[in-house]
């Protein structure tokens, strides 16, 4: 069986791909799996810790919800990544519905700043959510961010002390980035570190398929139920 370009180029994917080999079915490549002895690493989670601010928890609002239209509800958390002069903390904003990589932030410290500039790019790019979902990270606990979310009406919702399957859509997402992204690279600098999640975001949201949204990309649902532009004052006191 000859390997397409598709194929080299993102390893991940098996058979689930729009132009991928006629003879690559979903038979033979699981096959082909099992006589290699390949199969899927599954991380273990982290849970994040309680900040002292009792003042800034809220109460988790996704129980047993489902999100039915885009913009409904966003989630966001910080990941880890090492790099060889030391650790750097990456965090996302994702729309739950399409889960699209709405903005992005990378830095080498674990303020709320970076955080808070990563909000305010989706609100501008993207509008205002209903609900925005984290876990009770002493970041998303902040004043500053807490008074950013209500400036703009926006209902706070966050996860229990320990329930990290509560915020698991931004830890899948957080998961597929390290896996088909950072974990094949071996990046030596931010810098590079930067080039390479740009591109892949990018990737992501315009060319990489989701199972559960019928083989469609992020973009593509995102589009699909999208609210008409509104004209939105980011300017927050």
């Amino acid at each position: 069986m000859v390997m397409n370009h598709w194929m080299v180029e993102h390893p991940i994917y098996g058979y689930q791909q729009r132009n991928g080999h006629p003879e690559a079915t979903e038979k033979r490549v699981r096959r082909i799996y099992r006589q290699l002895g390949l199969q899927g690493l599954v991380p273990r989670f982290k849970t994040t810790r309680s900040s002292k601010r009792k003042e800034g928890k809220f109460p988790y609002l996704l129980r047993d919800r489902k999100t039915r239209y885009v913009n409904e509800c966003w989630s966001s958390d910080i990941t880890y990544v090492s790099l060889p002069g030391g650790m750097v903390y990456f965090t996302a904003v994702i729309d739950l519905y399409s889960r699209k990589i709405l903005s992005w932030r990378l830095s080498n410290t674990m303020d709320a700043i970076f955080c808070i500039e990563c909000v305010m790019e989706a609100i501008e790019k993207y509008g205002i959510p209903a609900i925005f979902s984290t876990d009770c990270g002493a970041q998303y606990t902040s004043k500053e961010f807490v008074s950013m979310l209500q400036g703009f009406g926006i209902q706070i919702s966050m996860d229990g002390i320990g329930r990290c399957l509560d915020n698991i859509f931004i830890g899948r997402t957080f998961r597929t980035l390290k896996y088909e992204c950072i974990f094949l690279h071996d990046y030596a600098t931010m810098t590079g570190l930067s080039n390479g999640l740009e591109g892949f975001v990018e990737f992501f949201n315009q060319e990489r398929l989701r199972q559960g949204s019928d083989y469609q990309t992020p973009d593509e649902v995102y589009k699909s139920g999208c609210f008409p532009e509104r004209e939105i004052d980011i300017q927050v006191a």
